[in-house]
């Protein structure tokens, strides 16, 4: 047997830590706080994977799965209990069900916090999850209103909730400008894609894809680790 995989043996044993999202006893927890039977559950795929044909200030959409199941309990742990573990193999997850949009993209934005929500909660989990896939974080927004939570509100209220809330933040340096989409020594991404954890109606995501079209970027994507679907929350 490994030093590692006794490691784990004990580890079960003596403390029995839980998993995050079932509550089972983890056969392996040095491998992290999920187990491997709640992350089999996740589908994932390129299903979810959406062209909004101009309904929408985001060109496309992606998520690894719904909204739903064990991946819910992931993101909650993730977010709630401030398990920050968990973002790599569920970013990891989001890097291989959303290669299609991440191809071609300059960056990746995850959608902020306001800052006092930030401090509140310790971290940003769209953050997390934006530096697991694979191309350059670049804080182009700023969240400048303090708004309810979009999960507490009916979808009617939620683009009203949310209207001016960002502003542009700091442009990436010059090194973009190969992958601008016009002037020579611009400095705007032509191809961005928003990160979130979680898309309900996609009102967040719209407010946000309009202030980086506004500063130029010629396509805006989306990918979050879950999305809503009316009807089967």
């Amino acid at each position: 047997m490994s030093l590692r995989a006794l490691a784990n043996t004990l580890l079960s044993s003596l403390f029995e830590p839980p998993c995050a999202a079932c509550a089972q006893a983890l056969r392996h927890p040095l491998d992290g706080a999920v187990c491997e039977q709640c992350w089999a559950s996740i589908r994932g795929g390129v299903a979810l994977n959406e062209h909004l044909h101009g309904r929408h200030a985001v060109d496309w959409i992606g998520a690894v799965d719904l909204y739903e199941g064990r991946l819910r309990d992931i993101i909650h742990a993730l977010k709630y209990e401030r398990r920050r573990s968990i973002a790599r193999p569920l970013g990891a997850l989001m890097r291989t069900s959303g290669a299609p949009l991440l191809d071609g993209a300059a960056v990746v934005v995850p959608v902020p916090l306001h800052p006092h929500r930030e401090r509140e909660r310790g971290f940003n989990q769209a953050d997390d999850l934006a530096r697991q896939l694979g191309l350059p974080v670049a804080p182009l927004l700023r969240r400048v209103r303090f708004t309810t939570s979009q999960i507490e509100l009916p979808a009617e209220e939620r683009h009203q909730n949310v209207r001016d809330a960002f502003v542009l933040g700091r442009i990436p340096d010059p090194t973009f400008a190969k992958a601008t989409a016009g002037k020579p020594g611009s400095r705007t991404p032509a191809i961005v894609v928003l990160v979130d954890d979680v898309s309900t109606t996609g009102a967040t995501l719209d407010a946000c894809a309009r202030v980086l079209k506004a500063a130029g970027v010629k396509e805006v994507r989306a990918l979050t680790a879950a999305r809503v679907v009316t009807g089967r929350r």
